[in-house]
């Protein structure tokens, strides 16, 4: 069982919740980061928060919902580990996890109805990483990553 870490703004609540009772019918563990009410929130915290949940192995695949679904893709990518991509549609889903072995799907509940985003998310959990030739860009992302993590490191 696939435990999938979920988490919103305030705009992206009500389809977090939708979101949350789909993967659990689905018989997916969820591990909801919040937010838990339409109260205005900072969109970064709860990016950190499923990021964190990945690199700590404490889920497998994460899931973001704001507005539009761009300022959490832009705040889950600042995490080292995490390849997140935001997806309007079932073919990019598919493509981003065959292509670019991405563990972060991030969505806009403005943008996105509910039985399309429970679309999105099933071809996203369901869509393999294809290895091959995309492992090695994969990797030089991971390089970029470590090149990043090197200059930020304090000088001695």
């Amino acid at each position: 069982m696939r435990v999938v870490a979920l988490g919103a703004d305030h705009a992206g609540f009500l389809l977090k919740e939708a979101l949350k009772a789909w993967l659990l019918r689905g018989g997916h563990c969820v591990m909801d980061v919040g937010t838990h009410s339409t109260e205005s929130v900072d969109y970064p915290d709860f990016a950190a928060a499923v990021g964190e949940a990945l690199t700590a192995h404490q889920a497998e695949r994460g899931i973001l919902v704001c507005g539009s679904g761009i300022g959490m893709a832009i705040a889950a990518n600042k995490l080292a580990g995490v390849r997140a991509a935001q997806c309007g549609d079932v073919d990019s889903a598919r493509l981003c996890r065959q292509h670019n072995d991405a563990n972060v799907l991030t969505l806009g509940a403005r943008t996105t109805p509910a039985d399309v985003a429970c679309a999105i998310v099933d071809a996203w959990l369901g869509t393999p990483f294809e290895g091959g030739r995309h492992a090695r860009r994969v990797d030089k992302l991971t390089a970029l990553e470590r090149r990043e993590a090197v200059a930020d490191a304090p000088s001695r």
